[in-house]
């Protein structure tokens, strides 16, 4: 787009006339601090709540700093649509069209001057200029503006600026602007590892804000398994009817996404009188301008918008606000791989940013879709995106930069490392970055991918796809995917052809597509074997190979390469559309690429949620990398089996039997049925048990040199002692194997199998407790002074004493104080119920004997 001529020394004197008379807004009164903070460190935090002025009047403060000659100021914003009415707010300020002095680049649209003074751009563009120059030839000053929503791009953004300082352009002025808290966190980070940089505080000027809430009806749920439920878009609306009938003013409602937005729209036009405007990313510049734009004289305005409105935009006329009090917030399931934007309870933090849109222009009201006594129960502030967002692009960004792990960088948060190394693993397969083992440098195919404006899976199957299927389709399909483009019942295919033929969404989706088309323009015209399905299915493929999908034998549901179970939605389903699934045809086909998959609550298999026709050969073509032969062997109940498997990843493509065993197939079996089952799956007879009991109860006592022979140390060191088929092996030989010398030939000694007691009889002891016991009938131990000790002296024997009916009478490990004190009542207790067996008088000189006295002879 061609922008106004101009700039220069009239935007040099358009920017001085600004500053001398500026806005009565807030801010003002803190730009003085904020110049004398510029002035000593070069950077500052400014704080400052939403509405109180601060991306109008701090980017002339810093142009006016800098001087003639001294660089642009450019400023970020999270959105499009926030970067494009920032720079329309500054060049009205300034009495200029936009395009002169003030300037806006965001995807896909550029509307700068040839000497602009302030350039607002998204995030990401930053992001780019960062990567391709670091030097940022011809910029003076950074503004990083809304900080506080933590986004990913916006916290690497500052942490690459920070760098970009310390190392290239300490002269590169800085400036964080937040509407909330964590200023003082932002202020260490700017500082380069020196002291903290100042923060300025401007204390806001809003008008005040009624709050009211509005629970829900009962029996009414917010979301269910499928998402936000159509009862609460009609409690929404209906209180939006309310807030107008009660209440004067404009309203902005509040709602978690575009497909929420658009409910709400279509239950609001024609019941209200007011002219009614959606607001979301994916709408076209002309209407988010026009949902933007002052109403008529005389005329109510309702604004249905995403979080878009929450602080980086001013909605004219609004003293009405309705927080419908959810939030969409990236989410990442790393075990599957399966990552995308969920729909969550918004924060109080957020919550008061929603309401103070309601007090920017007035006293106004806030009408919350909650009860008063939910309030406290929601979450302080969301989480930073680090912590729960898919990082692959993010880990992309840092490998180019040189700093795989982030180390060195001004991260305000560190990023988890499972999820990092999930995503430095999702690239190794891409061919995007080296290994971990080799550095996890990034590679030239990763550098190509990093140039395209996009999730890295995405950049791979427009680069792929482009030369297999025509520059153009392969552009269109990753714009279907990139803009989240609902398929109905599960058929991106059909929703290709929807946004060919025109209809929600697709002047967004048609603009990604030239974007994405020019940058493989030359990839080549579209393959005359493939149609258009299959097309679809294979550049879908290639960016999620771990989501190829074959249907399982003889069911209906499918298993991808990942090994997630998926399902197509049932019939009925209302984010399937209004004829199911059934319509779409894809659950007659043996092949799926899945674009797109959520797991519901309990449910043991993922919804497909967009999906297109796959053949087996372009399969194993987008999924090569997972492709795999192997030699299986397993068990069959006790008999071990072999088998040659040809795999997509977990799908088995076809196996045939091995007649003989590889070279260490039947060790590897035992290992993994030994990993499976422990160590019960051994042969164990009972000297082993005995054994390896005796073992255990020398290594607990005396320590080393002595084994550890529980499950966890025997199977560390399995292969030391155990023979490749352990059903041959001798187990006791095995476990003797394990002794030390020369205190191998000292186990009977320190540990007895069976002590020998004085009735002549030799006892088996018991090692199984804590404590070794040895149980005996009482009449054999008579006269015996004190319990053998073991363990060279350290452990007693612990005496079970029985009955002659093998019943325990008493347990001890000191013997004298037994029959001094125990005996005299166990035998007064026991000599009438055993008349046939002695109870002598006195224990100490009785004989003991393991025989009870002959039967009398009836007379």
């Amino acid at each position: 787009m061609s922008a106004p001529a101009g700039g220069g020394r009239a935007g040099e004197d358009a920017v001085r006339r600004l500053l001398a008379d500026p806005p009565d807004l807030p801010v003002r009164h803190g730009l003085d601090a904020l110049r004398s903070a510029l002035g000593e460190r070069g950077a500052a935090v400014l704080q400052a709540p939403p509405g109180s002025g601060k991306t109008t009047l701090v980017p002339p403060v810093l142009a006016d700093l800098l001087g003639p000659g001294g660089g642009r100021v450019v400023v970020t914003q999270p959105r499009r649509i926030a970067a494009r009415a920032a720079a329309r707010r500054l060049a009205h300020l300034l009495g200029e069209p936009v395009g002169r002095s003030v300037g806006y680049v965001v995807r896909g649209e550029r509307v700068v001057g040839p000497e602009p003074r302030v350039e607002v751009v998204t995030t990401g563009i930053l992001l780019r200029r960062l990567q391709r120059d670091p030097d940022l030839p011809g910029v003076g000053a950074v503004v990083l503006d809304e900080v506080h929503e933590r986004a990913l791009d916006a916290d690497l953004a500052l942490a690459l600026t920070v760098d970009v300082r310390s190392a290239l352009r300490p002269d590169l002025l800085l400036v964080a602007m937040s509407a909330t808290v964590e200023a003082e966190r932002t202020a260490a980070a700017l500082s380069g590892g020196e002291e903290p940089v100042a923060v300025v505080d401007v204390p806001g000027a809003l008008h005040p804000v009624e709050r009211r809430w509005v629970p829900l009806p009962g029996g009414v749920k917010r979301l269910d398994d499928r998402g936000t439920t159509p009862a609460f878009l009609d409690h929404v609306a209906a209180t939006a009817r309310a807030a107008l009938a009660r209440d004067a003013g404009d309203l902005l409602v509040f709602l978690p996404g575009a497909g929420e937005v658009d409910g709400v729209v279509r239950r609001l036009r024609g019941t209200v009188a007011a002219d009614v405007h959606p607001l979301h990313g994916r709408l076209p510049s002309a209407e988010q301008d026009r949902a933007l734009a002052p109403g008529a004289p005389g005329e109510r305005r309702v604004v249905v918008s995403t979080a878009v409105a929450e602080s980086s935009l001013t909605v004219p006329g609004v003293r009405l606000v309705v927080d419908a009090g959810l939030s969409r917030e990236p989410r990442t399931d790393h075990r599957r791989g399966l990552a995308g934007l969920v729909t969550v309870r918004v924060s109080r933090a957020g919550a008061d940013q929603r309401a103070g849109r309601a007090g920017r222009e007035g006293p106004g009201v806030v009408h919350r879709c909650w009860s008063e006594s939910e309030e406290p129960h929601l979450p302080a502030h969301p989480e930073p995106e680090v912590v729960t967002a898919d990082l692959t692009g993010f880990a992309l960004e840092l490998a180019v930069w040189g700093a795989p792990d982030g180390a060195g960088l001004a991260l305000l948060d560190a990023p988890p490392a499972p999820a990092l190394a999930a995503a430095r693993a999702v690239l190794a397969d891409l061919g995007a970055v080296e290994t971990p083992e080799d550095g996890g440098a990034v590679t030239a195919r990763g550098r190509a991918l990093a140039q395209v404006p996009t999730d890295p899976r995405l950049a791979r199957a427009l680069l792929d796809g482009a030369p297999l299927v025509g520059a153009r389709r392969a552009a269109e399909v990753v714009a279907l995917l990139a803009e989240d483009v609902r398929a109905p019942g599960a058929d991106l295919v059909a929703a290709l052809r929807a946004v060919r033929r025109g209809g929600p969404g697709t002047a967004s989706w048609k603009a990604t597509a030239r974007r994405l088309e020019g940058l493989v323009g030359g990839a080549g015209a579209p393959s005359e074997r493939l149609t258009d399905d299959v097309a679809v299915g294979l550049v879908v493929a290639l960016a999620h190979p771990d989501r190829v999908a074959r249907r399982r034998p003889g069911g209906t549901s499918y298993l991808t390469v990942g090994g997630t179970g998926a399902a197509l939605p049932r019939a009925g389903d209302r984010d399937a559309g209004t004829t199911g699934s059934g319509s779409s045809g894809l659950g007659a086909l043996e092949w799926l690429a899945v674009a797109d998959l959520d797991r519901r609550p309990g449910a043991g298999d993922a919804t497909v949620r967009a999906a297109a026709p796959l053949t087996e050969d372009l399969a194993l073509e987008a999924a090569a990398a997972r492709w795999q032969e192997t030699d299986d062997v397993g068990w069959r109940g006790d008999r071990v089996t072999a088998r040659r498997v040809t795999r997509l990843g977990a799908i088995e493509l076809s196996s045939a039997p091995l007649s003989t065993l590889p070279p260490g197939a039947l060790a590897t079996a035992w290992r993994e049925r030994l990993g499976r089952e422990g160590l019960d799956a051994l042969p164990w007879g009972e000297a082993a048990r005995s054994l390896r009991r005796r073992l255990d109860f020398l290594h607990r006592t005396l320590g080393d040199p002595w084994p550890d022979v529980s499950d966890a140390g025997l199977a560390a060191t399995a292969e030391l002692w155990l023979g490749a088929d352990p059903r041959r092996t001798d187990l006791v030989a095995a476990l003797r194997g394990l002794l030390p010398w020369p205190e191998a030939g000292r186990v009977d000694e320190l540990a007895p199998e069976r002590v020998r007691v004085p009735s002549g009889s030799s006892v088996r002891v018991d090692y199984a407790g804590d404590q070794p016991v040895l149980a005996v009938r009482l009449q054999e131990v008579l006269g015996w002074e004190a319990s053998p000790l073991l363990a060279d002296g350290r452990v007693p024997l612990l005496l079970h004493l029985l009955s002659p009916a093998q019943r325990p009478l008493a347990v001890t490990a000191d013997l004298r104080s037994f029959w001094d004190e125990v005996y005299p009542q166990v035998r007064a207790e026991m000599r009438g119920r055993y008349p046939r067996h002695p109870w002598p008088e006195d224990p100490w000189t009785a004989p003991p004997t393991r025989r009870a006295a002959p039967r009398r002879p009836r007379p």
